[in-house]
């Protein structure tokens, strides 16, 4: 009986890397900033930034990003991102985020139900 055969997978291609420059930096106080119950989160500003990423034929891109951050980043403050060569519209500041929102939904769940079953049977009683 022959070996069985082992399929490799292709090795991931590291994103290039490219020098982002920030354009603005604003305080966001919306409510989409909050979670239930207005509990805010950590994240206040939006940080705006600028990348040039090269096309194959050799002329560069300006690509422009955004992300949210808990500090504060000074106009024209430069960082390293990492983009898709496949599409470099996205980059490394735009991956997905925990946001802590799941165990404060759950909490609010639970904490919904337990407060139902009590004013049920607080309206039981005064019969």
């Amino acid at each position: 009986m022959p070996a069985p055969t082992r399929t490799t997978r292709p090795a991931r291609v590291p994103w290039p890397e490219a020098m982002a420059t920030v354009t603005s930096c604003r305080y966001d106080a919306g409510a989409g900033r909050a979670l239930a119950f207005g509990i805010p989160s950590s994240r206040h500003f939006s940080i705006t930034f600028n990348y040039w990423v090269p096309t194959p034929d050799g002329e560069p891109i300006l690509h422009t990003g955004q992300f949210m951050s808990e500090k504060a980043i000074p106009q024209n403050t430069l960082f390293p991102i990492r983009y898709n060569p496949a599409d470099p519209r996205q980059h490394s500041k735009n991956a997905p985020h925990a946001t802590g929102r799941t165990p404060l939904l759950a909490i609010a769940i639970i904490g919904s139900i337990i407060l139902s079953a009590a004013w049920l049977l607080i309206l039981r009683s005064c019969n």
